[in-house]
């Protein structure tokens, strides 16, 4: 059979958001929220990279640990919560609508801590394709 050899590739992904509007975020009550659980997870002793934790066993080699951990939103970003339709959320995360829809995006639910890499670099949550970031979780160095 024919096999491929092994090679890197450019990938650019290109495309529009539509955020809704919304006001500054230090204005917002749960913000309070969000300061909150950084807070906690240093006094619970968890102040790690959750991917490193989750996927690596808390092997760290591949973290960028020069920078302070910086909490993100899992699931939904604040600056989407004006127009998140809270039947679809209220399906995923029952009582949601209860508690808020502010309150629950700046709730440990909704937040995980990540190291600038798997934040915000070209191999992070915010960047990356949602399948390779997948992947990197059982491929090591799969974005270069």
């Amino acid at each position: 059979a024919d096999i491929t050899p092994a090679h890197d590739q450019a990938i650019t992904h290109r495309y529009h958001m539509t955020y809704p509007e919304h006001g500054p975020r230090e204005s917002d009550p749960a913000y309070a929220d969000f300061h909150a659980f950084k807070g906690n997870r240093k006094k619970a002793g968890t102040w790690y990279c959750d991917f490193a934790h989750e996927f690596r066993a808390g092997d760290t080699s591949e973290c960028d640990l020069t920078k302070p951990l910086e909490a993100h939103h899992r699931h939904i970003e604040w600056a989407m919560l004006n127009e998140v339709d809270l039947t679809l959320l209220e399906a995923q995360y029952p009582g949601v609508s209860s508690m808020g829809v502010g309150k629950w995006v700046e709730s440990a639910e909704n937040l995980e801590l990540l190291c600038v890499w798997h934040h915000r670099s070209h191999a992070g949550k915010h960047t990356a394709a949602y399948a390779d970031f997948e992947a990197q979780k059982d491929i090591r160095r799969l974005i270069s």
